[in-house]
């Protein structure tokens, strides 16, 4: 198979895969509901995800997890976290982990 129609069939599938998902909960009729159970779960989505992205991130480095003294975003994070329980401003808790990396990393 050329590159070309490898990557035109991969465009076309990502394409409808992210309109069937995306645009599914519009395409349904209003009388269908989902279980309560289902809208408590979905709380949960976007802490999860944050979680799923954020944390490879953070404690992951060259393929192996890196928990300590030279994982500076490791440290940024967690004082990022600290600030933001403390002050519930998110302005606050970036700035805050964002200086921290930096001053480790320098």
């Amino acid at each position: 198979m050329s590159d070309w129609l490898y990557f035109g069939l991969a465009t076309v599938g990502l394409v409808v895969v992210t309109l069937a998902t995306r645009s599914g909960m519009w395409l349904l009729p209003a009388s269908v509901e989902l279980p309560a159970a289902v809208q408590r779960a979905l709380r949960y989505a976007p802490g999860c995800a944050l979680a799923g992205i954020i944390g490879p991130a953070v404690l992951v480095h060259d393929g192996a997890v890196d928990i300590g003294w030279s994982n500076h975003a490791l440290f940024g994070t967690i004082v990022g976290s600290l600030v933001f329980l403390r002050t519930r401003n998110m302005l606050a808790m970036m700035c805050a982990g964002m200086i921290t990396l930096t001053l480790l990393r320098l």
